[in-house]
């Protein structure tokens, strides 16, 4: 039977949350609306029983194993390599999907051409909403970002902000400039017009640069509010507090490749960012963690 879909997780001594996000996976694709699937899953060198549990529990998976972790990204890549469908689900190993998560991406990429990336409405495992979209961060967005704009929701209409935070925002389908990287159903025509994700990001932000270079190639990246995810957040990768460091690095390193003119202006903006925050957690708020957090954010923008 040809393969439809190539489902690929990456996976870091997750073992537990793997194991649900696996048997909720499997439900979903036992529903044969589509012809034929495969599950992937490149371990990055854990050290916790994930191997083990794979090999005892769901044999039909294809288990890659690295040595080593490699990273969010050069993961996935492996597994996008190997896979033999039309259409590629990332699947972080931290999710619950529904049901029939899988129905309205699917629909999506096939009945639009221009549709190269569809996600879906990321829940946190509460049922309250997980943001999990926005636009490419142009300066202005950033700048939105970095004094806080992106949480008045009266304004995501015109700035069109690099976070959307608005729950209003997730209500209907949308075209945006990026969607979160725990679940992602991609093209392969869109992979191979534009390129695989970049492994020079170990891990944080590699979904907004891909994303980026797949609308150059001429696609579209569309959120489908009636797909579902549940998600752990920050359990298979860097937590709310390391993110803020890793943030700051993605956009330093996309604005280096694709914006070098722009370089100097986007740190000067990171820069009074991280300052006001520092002025915010530091004086008002004592919060000594995130106060430490900003000096290194604050740093890092030179």
């Amino acid at each position: 039977m040809p393969i439809t879909l190539s489902a690929v997780i990456v996976n870091y001594n997750t073992s537990a949350l793997l194991i649900e996000t696996l048997t909720f996976l499997k439900k979903a694709l036992a529903d044969k609306s589509f012809a034929g699937s495969e599950i992937i899953v490149v371990d990055n060198g854990s050290s916790d029983n994930s191997v083990i549990e794979i090999k005892r529990n769901f044999v039909e998976v294809k288990l890659i194993r690295n040595k080593v972790n490699r990273g969010f990204a050069a993961g996935n890549n492996q597994g996008i390599k190997t896979s033999r469908g039309r259409f590629i689900l990332l699947l972080n190993s931290d999710t619950r999907p529904t049901q029939d998560f899988l129905k309205g991406l699917l629909t999506e990429l096939e009945n639009d051409p221009d549709t190269g990336v569809a996600g879906p409405r990321l829940l946190n495992i509460d049922g309250s909403l997980q943001p999990s979209a926005g636009f490419l961060p142009s300066p202005l967005k950033v700048f939105s970002w970095l004094f806080f704009l992106d949480d008045l929701p009266f304004l995501w209409p015109v700035l069109k902000p690099y976070h959307l935070n608005d729950p209003a925002f997730y209500k209907r389908r949308r075209k945006v400039g990026w969607l979160s990287g725990a679940c992602l159903l991609v093209k392969k025509e869109a992979i191979e017009k534009g390129g695989y994700l970049d492994e020079q990001i170990f891990m944080y932000g590699e979904e907004v640069e891909w994303c980026l270079r797949i609308k150059r190639a001429g696609f579209q990246i569309v959120f489908c509010p009636e797909s579902v995810v549940f998600h752990h957040k920050g359990s298979s990768g860097a937590g709310k507090n390391s993110g803020i460091i890793e943030e700051f690095k993605s956009v330093i390193y996309l604005y280096r490749k694709y914006y070098p003119g722009f370089l100097p202006v986007l740190k000067l903006m990171l820069k009074s960012g991280a300052l006001l925050r520092l002025l915010l957690f530091g004086i008002i708020t004592r919060d000594a963690a995130r106060y430490k957090l900003y000096v290194q954010a604050y740093r890092l923008a030179g």
